[in-house]
């Protein structure tokens, strides 16, 4: 098999397996994504991609009718099909902290059971260090079962090793920002692979040559800790600067300011210096409790991690604080929430700092309008209007309207371009709270709102 004979399964269709799979066919491969959810599958194959990502929707159309790109349910059949195979499944986390990779070991048993021929399996999932070694474990000792050969269903004699077709282990660990995941795909800042052979890095380098960029070549348990210290670096920026934030709140400091005069340095970055209620999402959030609990369990010290942990656990309360100080009582007040989604520019609300804000609002007796460009479906299977206690509003004028008090909670662009004037005079009471410091703190005073930030 050369580098022009790859076929690449995708295995899970979630939010990194669909946008790679995508990626992949763009850059000309031919690719299977494989996912066991028949109901998502079936949205896909019918051209709908099954969360919003910009630029997703038009590639998978793309692809779906260049041949390209095709999705099945039917996960070993992909398998038996390609000779790479990028698991991409979901590593949840365990109530302790500890990344729960039962799926990914699935993938590995199933994989066992259908190899037909050289496959190199890339570990694109964020997992913990030594995971492809376990990958690597589980085939093997899974195909010694009898390796199911293509076509005719015969079986590769019970105890012969894997060797006899070839197989190996890789790590690819991927870097998608929700939001930006095409562009970050097609523009990457490093492309990360662990690998044990020369073979697996040609392949994996013929794989990526379309992008024109250079790899770091890595041994296999750096590639898998190279995503987890990146993360746990990233939540470390974001709690530090919302810690000085409370010292400029507490002194008369502007937190803008300060996070411009720190970013400048060359050797920081402006990069997740802003100020607000915190990170969420499904990766900072899960990785960092990953990391603390792998360190844990190797006895190594990572408190300061915890600390990281600790101060964006408390960035809810302190703005529920600024909520009950600007409002005094907030049962029987309406509130308009501007922002459910943990970030702009994507639907995902795991994690997000909005789903506590509005289940501690609602248990304080607040109604909520609620408004989000994109991620009001979602939210509302954890808060369904029938509950009498939440309205959700097709814009944010319609959420202001009536409101004692507007609370914005993503940093939608959209919200930049509202006409505020407009927004203060739908409402009962012009209070705004702007929980990301997305806001020019003159111009809603100008405006006519009291208005409140964070750390300015």
């Amino acid at each position: 098999m050369g580098p022009t004979d790859l076929k690449i399964g995708v295995l899970g269709m979630g939010h990194v397996g669909l946008p790679t799979a995508l990626g992949l066919a763009e850059l000309g491969w031919e690719v299977r994504g494989a996912d066991d959810d028949r109901a998502k599958v079936s949205m896909l194959q019918a051209g709908k991609a099954t969360f919003y990502e910009p630029g997703l929707q038009d590639l998978l159309t793309k692809h779906l009718a260049s041949g390209k790109f095709q999705v099945t349910a039917d996960v070993s059949a992909a398998i038996r099909w390609a000779s790479v195979l990028f698991v991409c499944v979901g590593t949840p986390q365990r109530e302790n902290g500890e990344a729960d990779v039962s799926q990914v070991e699935a993938v590995a048993c199933q994989i066992a059971r259908n190899l037909n021929g050289y496959k190199l399996v890339v570990e694109k999932s964020t997992v913990p260090v030594m995971t492809a070694q376990r990958i690597k474990r589980t085939v093997e000792l899974y195909a010694r079962q009898g390796v199911r050969e293509e076509g005719d269903g015969e079986r590769i004699p019970q105890g012969k090793s894997t060797a006899a077709i070839g197989f190996e282990v890789a790590s690819n660990p991927e870097f998608l920002q929700e939001g930006k995941a095409l562009q970050n795909f097609f523009a990457p800042d490093r492309i990360v692979c662990g690998v044990e052979s020369q073979r697996a890095q040609e392949i994996l380098q013929a794989i990526y040559e379309p992008l024109g960029r250079s790899l770091l070549i890595t041994d296999l348990y750096t590639a898998e800790i190279i995503k987890h210290a990146a993360n746990a670096f990233l939540a470390t920026k974001i709690s530090f600067i919302n810690m000085v934030s409370d010292l400029c709140e507490a002194v008369g400091a502007d937190i803008g300011q300060v996070a411009r005069g720190v970013g400048l340095d060359p050797r920081i970055g402006p990069e997740f210096l802003r100020a607000g209620i915190g990170f969420g999402g499904y990766c900072l959030p899960k990785d960092l409790r990953a990391f603390l609990h792998l360190a844990q369990e190797h006895g190594v010290d990572f408190s300061l991690l915890k600390e990281v942990e600790r101060i964006n656990e408390r960035r809810v309360e302190l703005f529920l604080k600024k909520v009950r100080k600007a409002l005094w009582v907030l049962g029987g007040k309406t509130l308009g929430v501007l922002g459910l989604a943990f970030k702009p520019s994507t639907d995902d609300i795991r994690e997000a700092p909005s789903i506590e804000i509005i289940t501690r609002l609602l248990q304080e007796g607040a109604s909520l309008r609620l408004h989000d460009p994109r991620a009001m479906p979602n939210m509302q299977q954890f808060y369904p209007e029938e509950t009498g206690k939440v309205v959700y509003c097709s814009t944010a004028y319609e959420a202001a309207q009536g409101a004692h008090a507007l609370l914005l909670l993503t940093e939608w662009e959209e919200f930049l371009k509202l006409d505020w004037k407009r927004v203060w005079r739908q409402m009962e009471v012009p209070v705004l709270l702007d929980g990301r410091n997305l806001l020019d703190p003159r111009q809603m005073q100008e405006c006519g709102f009291e208005y409140y930030s964070i750390g300015r």
